[in-house]
Order: structure tokens, then sequence, then C-alpha cells
């Protein structure tokens, strides 16, 4: 059999779809260690490799994607990265035996989490030794490097590929579709540096469709002997009746496939969502067209603008304080007033002057809270800024928006001058007073807080400059009324390691709980404001006990309430319950959280004095 780079000399090459995705419709679990099956289901992977080489790919890629130490250890199987990555190669060789079909070792990046702690770039090339070293065992042909996001992370695995074998390797960038990776490089600066670096072919996988594709590769421009490889998702899944399904038709793949070729792609194939039925249909196309050797960028160019200043500029908001600032020299009270459920305002802004003439250093703003809906928490704040003179702090929830929603929604925050953000998963539609509404959840509280502290640095989520930087002051949330206190630790170490600047709890009803979570928070070394929230009767607490998620309340402080004569003296002892735990919070921490329950602001002022 020819060397596969001398074969894309000649001719267009195809290659296979995404192994992972036709497996899970084949009836397999669909979960981030689909390599496990090389173990112990291999004759589903043996017909995998068969459909595709029967459809007619030249080129198939092992089912070893993700099988690195790393990933591997949070399935319990990172004591068999090599027995996978070597029976991974062994399955797919022996399911093309006696066919022209090269065997491409598949290895992803290494996904680290921040709970993975930090690796130094010699650990790194350890975790891909190990990998691409198995994989060669098993008798690789060509070596994938593909959906790599981070540049540096992909010139690491390139090294060490270059230094343990000299087969044809392709790098695969996860690029997005405005053309540059999370990372921050553009597509056309990543790909001169890996060929630079000794990459045989440099291509596009993971992220983009059909016709992204077409648009990314217009941009480069291709010199004679230079080789590259384009793999389009099926277009954008849609999330029906738990399944991601791909809408892109094996003949739409088939009738853009030589337009790829124009922009000088050679050996083509298909990710997410591309079926042997995709493969088969672009062999037939490919088999009639010739590689283009040499081309010039044609991508369209931007057209010259000249932009006047404008006659008027209005002034820029006057940068909020920061609350960490003051926490230096007083007490910090930062208080909860929800923004109402109505268009009546008149009681909130009385309530927000009220708790500011008391002593209130910012006014916290809940984002939906529960999924009851109320007036925007943004519209609201400024509301508060004009009216009052307030700070607000603005709790951003990941139920209600998508990816995009929310960056719109932090630069929109960030344009106003407001700093101060709560970063927060939120609570699911279905538990509020919309069920029918769809809960969202791109991302969860740690990638917010990701996403916060990358505009912070200037970029957004695909590490787009945004011509300057937001100054948020990120916080995130704790319970400490969970039965694992150790997980919600972790978890929070995960977030303060993602950006997370200070830290607000779910409100506290023990003391004992109170003190207890300042010994484990305290040693963390960041800003803590403990959650306490006055119980104004027997109802409210077995409600919040009963009803609300994150919130326990002690048997005996409820069975204390039951008894009470009515619901003031119910009220008076939630106050004497919730000053000890501000005393708790303030003088471990020097600030606390006053949570206001049902907009009874008066007892929030009484609090605060």
């Amino acid at each position: 059999m020819a060397n596969l780079l001398e074969l894309l000399q000649e001719r267009i090459v195809v290659g296979d779809g995404a192994t992972g995705t036709y497996l899970y419709e084949l009836g397999v679990p669909f979960h981030h260690c689909l390599e496990e099956i090389n173990l112990t289901r291999p004759e589903l992977v043996t017909r995998v490799c068969r459909e595709y080489a029967d459809a007619g790919a030249q080129v198939i890629e092992t089912n070893s994607f993700g099988a690195n130490r790393i990933r591997l250890a949070r399935f319990g199987l990172d004591h068999q990265v090599a027995e996978i990555n070597v029976r991974a190669a062994q399955v797919a060789r022996a399911a093309v035996k006696g066919r022209d079909v090269f065997v491409g070792g598949s290895v992803g990046p290494l996904s680290l989490r921040p709970a993975d702690g930090e690796f130094s770039v010699g650990e790194q090339q350890t975790l891909f030794r190990e990998h691409i070293s198995a994989l060669l065992e098993g008798g690789c042909d060509l070596i994938f490097l593909e959906t790599f996001t981070a540049l540096d992370e992909l010139l690491v695995a390139l090294g060490v590929l270059k230094e343990l074998a000299k087969i044809p390797v392709v790098t695969s960038l996860g690029v997005s579709e405005e053309g540059r990776l999370a990372s921050g490089q553009t597509f056309q600066e990543s790909v001169k540096i890996l060929r630079a670096a000794g990459a045989d072919i440099v291509g596009i996988n993971g992220t983009c469709g059909p016709q992204a594709c077409v648009h990314l590769l217009s941009q480069l421009a291709v010199e004679e002997g230079e080789l590259l490889s384009v793999y389009p998702n099926a277009g954008k899944p849609e999330f029906y009746e738990g399944r991601f399904n791909y809408a892109a038709s094996a003949e739409y793949f088939a009738a853009t496939l030589p337009r790829w070729v124009e922009e000088g792609a050679r050996l083509i194939g298909g990710d997410y969502g591309t079926r042997p039925e995709h493969i088969a249909a672009m062999a037939v196309v490919a088999r009639d067209l010739q590689p283009i050797r040499v081309k010039k960028p044609s991508g369209p160019a931007r057209a010259r603008v000249t932009v006047s200043e404008p006659t008027l500029r209005a002034s820029a908001p006057k940068e909020e304080v920061s609350i960490l600032d003051l926490l230096k020299t007083q007490t910090v009270s930062i208080v909860e007033l929800d923004s109402p459920k109505t268009l009546a305002m008149d009681k909130f802004l009385t309530g927000a002057k009220a708790l500011k003439d008391a002593g209130a250093a910012a006014i916290t703003l809940a984002d939906n809270s529960l999924a009851i809906l109320r007036m925007s928490n943004l519209a609201a704040a400024i509301r508060l800024r004009e009216e009052v003179g307030t700070t607000s702090l603005l709790h951003l929830a990941c139920r209600d928006r998508n990816l995009l929603g929310l960056q719109s929604e932090i630069m929109g925050l960030g344009t106003l001058g407001f700093r101060h953000v709560l970063a927060i998963t939120g609570d699911p539609a279905k538990v509020g007073d919309h069920p029918g509404a769809t809960s969202v959840y791109d991302v969860n509280s740690l990638g917010l807080i990701k996403l916060l502290a990358g505009m912070n640095r200037g970029v957004n989520s695909v590490g787009k400059a945004l011509n300057g930087q937001t100054r948020f002051i990120i916080g995130c949330a704790f319970n400490p009324n969970a039965l694992n206190l150790d997980s919600q630790v972790k978890k929070l170490e995960s977030k303060l390691a993602a950006g997370a600047q200070y830290v607000m709890t779910q409100p506290v009803f023990d003391v004992e709980l109170a003190r207890k979570t300042v010994a484990r928070l305290k040693p963390l070394g960041v800003p803590v404001f403990l959650g306490v929230m006055p119980l104004l009767s027997s109802r409210n607490a077995e409600f919040l006990h009963n009803e609300v998620p994150g919130i326990k309340i002690a048997d005996a402080l409820r069975e204390q309430l039951r008894h009470c004569p009515d619901d003031a003296a119910a009220t008076r002892i939630g106050l004497e319950v919730a000053r000890e735990i501000r005393e708790v919070a303030v003088e471990s921490f020097g600030g606390v959280y006053l949570i206001t329950p049902f907009l009874r602001y008066e007892v929030s002022v009484d609090l605060l004095r």
C-alpha cells in the first residue's frame, strides 16, 4: 500500500465519519469514555470500521479520542491506558485487514478541569507519550491529533509524536466559525505555526459544519506540497427526546465537497453526525476531483471604512467601588432584595432606599430565583443606580440564556458599568411558575465564571478579542446545608481556581452550622458572605425546609416556631437566630449576606442596625 502522504499528492482521499456518535446510534451509552468498548464490546467497533471502509473510506480512525490517563480516570480506567489504546488500534487493523485502508490513531486534548490541578509541560508530555505510544504499538499507520482548541497543548502533543515515530500526523483544530481558537490564535496563524512545527497535514474538525468549513479554508493560502484536511460536523445538532440529531444529509455533504477541494482540502471526512452514508456519497464525488496544488486566500476582502468621531459622547458611568476593597476597612453588609413580580416598583425602590440608609453596602438582585418570573434584575439595577444611588450585585443564572445570550448580557453589564456579579447555575425552569419554560444550561456556574474571567482578560468564549476588558468582581455560591460538605468545598475550590473572587452562601439557620462553615471556608483565604435570612413564621420555615432546594432548618428550631402563639412571636425568634448567625459571619469574615424575605425590608433594616 502506498504511503498516505504520497497518495494525497495525487488525489483526494476520503476518511471516515464520527465513530463515537455512530456507536451511540447503535445503542452504546453516550459518554466521554466510549474507548472502553474496545475491551468489552469490540465487535461493535469492528462493525463500524467495516461499514466506513465499505462506504469508501480510505482512512479510518481508532476509537481512542479520549483515552488518556486524565479522562479515563473519570471512569476508573486510568490503569488501562495502554491496554485500551493498543486494543483500539488492533481492533481497527483487524477490521480492515486485506484492504487498502490506513488506520489512524485518534488522540484528543487532555481536557483538563480545574479539579485536575495544574500540569506542567513535562507532565503533559508524559500523558501524551503514554497515549500515543500505545497506539503506535497497536500498529497505527498515522496519528490524528484532533479537536484541539488550545494551540500550546497541540504543539506539546505534536512534539511528543515527532520524538516517538516518523509517521504521518494530522493536526486538526477545533476552531470557531469566526476563525479563532479558544486559546486566542487565528486559524491562519495556527496553521502556519503547526506547519513550521512539523505537522504533515493541518485541518479542521469537531466544531464547524460544511459551509463554515468552506469559509475557513478560503482564508488559507496553499503552497506546493502543503496538505489540508477537513472533517465537518453534519450541521448543528438538535436535542430532541434525549438525543442529539444532526440534519445535514449525505447529499448535502457530497454537493459541498467540491468546494472544500477548491479551497485546498485533500483529506476529507466527517465528524459529529456523519454516518457511513455520508462517507459513501462523498467517496463517489471525490473520485472525479483533482487536488488544488497552489492557491491564494479567496476570502472576501474587507472594505476600508472611515468612521468619524461622534459629535456628542455620552459620559461613561462612574466606576463602582469594589465591595472587596470596602471589606478591607469596614464591615460590609450585602442585602438581597428581590425585584418585583409585577411592574409596580414603588415598594421595591422605597425598600432599597431604607436599606441604603441603614448601611447596606450593596443591594443584591436575584435572577428569577426558584425559576419564578420577576422583573429583569438588570433593569431593576439601573433604576436603583439612577433613583437610589446604590451599588447593585447582580445574580446571573445559566438557566435562561444560551452561550450567546449569556455573553451578550455580560458585555451589556460591563458597558453599563456594573461590576459585581454572582455566577449561579439557576434552578430548573420546571420547578417555577412557568413549568413549560425551557432550561438552557449551555454552561453551569463554573463555565459562567470562566466566561466572566475571560471577558476580564478581554476575550469571549471562543477567544475573540473584545477590544476592551470588563472589570467584574466575580462571586460564586456555596451551600453549607448540603449533606456532603466535603463535596461542596471541592466544587468551591474549582470555582475559585476558575476565577471567582468571593463567596456567597445559601442561608444558614443554625449557629453551629455557621461555625462549622466558617471552619471549612476560612482556610481558603477568600472573602465569604454568609447567608442570613430571618424566619417570619412556622409556615415560612416549613416551606423553606421542605420545598426550597438547598435549604435545611433544624428540627428543634422548626418545633420552637410551631409553638409560637402568633407570627409576631415567630418573627422575634427568627430575628434572634439571624442576629446570632450575623455576629458569627461578621466576626469571622467582616461581612454578611442578608436575605430579605417577601420584600419585608424593615426586617433587614433591623438586622443592619
